[in-house]
């Protein structure tokens, strides 16, 4: 009988890390079977850029403001009649008033107080006028060619909507933004490969683009980036990824700040998710397949860990009780090296398990009611000065 429960147990164990490495290692795998779906591009050439208008939202960006408005004006210069609409959140920091003051070709809306991103993206895309939206966030420095890429894509009527490739500076910075880096790169070859085989399962908000005639409603309690990439697939559309259409933005390298933005977002993608049920009932199996991988198994990846590690340490103790304690102590000593540290292995597979932790605090929170429909900028994110010309 005791055989048997240890048998069980470590059987759990290793269910829970199957389930914990799934959406990183066989999910990749699995996408890799299905038939590829190439879109027809057409020329990369957006023209004058009127069929475009860019927006993004701001709270408290002074110190990112510069190097955003200067790559906003490169981009007006390389697209004249392109539309930047931008929403500013309540600041008190003076953001606004530098917008309209070294920006007047900037469509600026105060918001008056805080408010959230997604009321302000409402309000922005329902001022634009023009064919395509194009989202970005304020602390992000889009590729002077990011239009000419679009445009190409949107030559293929089955795209709805494209995400772009970020790529994340001062990855060197601290094991906090290593780490974030490293794992943003599998991402981004996740979506290459969900791209490649129809389309991604979402867009991150510092760059995609859809169909003004797709944008949905929906409260200012979503995570918008979340509920206005998938309409595209929820309306029969495409969600493609472009490697040709580049953003660049800094990496976190706080601990804390990078702890308490993965809660946010995870408690307003979870929120999102649940609000999305029905219309994600009425996606493909493959999408609905493709879903799952993606979100829903990838935010209870906390829970798999800590009832993984519950249940390997049960078995132990069964076997010897002494094993059972000296595994504990041995996994809280890793831990706390991990923690204290700021480079090294330890302190990689520390912030790894942060961050599953933090996601699950942020469903939790989520299941529980809890909205964040504000948000703050991290502080040890700084402002990039690199160009994207």
């Amino acid at each position: 009988m005791t055989d048997l429960l240890t048998i069980s147990l470590l059987l759990g164990a290793v269910a829970c890390a199957l389930a914990v490495i799934y959406p990183y290692a066989v999910y990749p795998a699995l996408l890799l079977l299905l038939r590829k779906r190439p879109i027809e591009r057409g020329r990369p050439d957006a023209a004058d850029g009127r069929q475009f208008s860019m927006l993004f939202c701001a709270f408290n960006e002074a110190e990112s403001m510069p190097a955003k408005l200067a790559n906003m004006r490169e981009l007006k210069a390389r697209y004249p009649q392109l539309s930047i609409h931008a929403f500013d959140d309540g600041s008190d920091d003076g953001t606004a008033d530098m917008i309209e003051r070294d920006a007047p070709f900037i469509s600026l809306v105060r918001g008056g107080g805080r408010n959230g991103k997604a009321h302000g993206m409402k309000l922005l895309a329902a001022a634009a006028d023009t064919e395509y939206l194009v989202f970005t966030d304020a602390n992000v420095l889009l590729d002077l060619d990011a239009l000419d890429a679009l445009a190409a894509c949107y030559a293929d009527p089955a795209v709805g909507g494209v995400c772009g490739a970020l790529k994340y500076l001062g990855a060197e910075g601290s094991a906090t933004a290593s780490v974030g880096g490293k794992y943003w790169q599998l991402d981004e070859k996740l979506k290459d490969l969900e791209s490649a085989t129809g389309s991604v399962m979402g867009a991150d908000g510092s760059i995609f683009s859809i169909r003004r005639a797709l944008y949905p409603q929906f409260p200012d309690t979503v995570l918008d980036d979340l509920t206005v990439s998938m309409e595209c697939v929820f309306r029969g559309y495409r969600l493609v990824k472009s490697n040709d259409v580049i953003a660049y933005e800094r990496l976190v390298s706080a601990r804390s700040d990078e702890f308490a933005r993965k809660i946010r977002i995870a408690a307003r993608a979870f929120g999102t998710h649940r609000y999305l049920r029905e219309k994600r009932r009425e996606m493909s199996r493959v999408d609905r397949f493709k879903y799952a991988s993606h979100k829903t198994i990838r935010w209870f990846g906390g829970a798999y860990l800590i009832l993984g590690t519950v249940l390997g340490i049960a078995a132990a103790a069964i076997v010897a009780p002494m094993l059972g304690l000296a595994l504990l102590l041995v996994l809280a000593l890793l831990l706390s090296l991990g923690y204290h540290s700021t480079r090294g292995p330890h302190s990689a597979v520390t912030e790894l398990v942060l961050a599953l932790i933090a996601t699950l605090v942020g469903v939790v929170r989520a299941l529980r009611g809890q909205t964040m429909v504000t948000w703050n900028p991290a502080k040890s994110r700084s402002p990039s000065g690199t160009s994207a010309s």
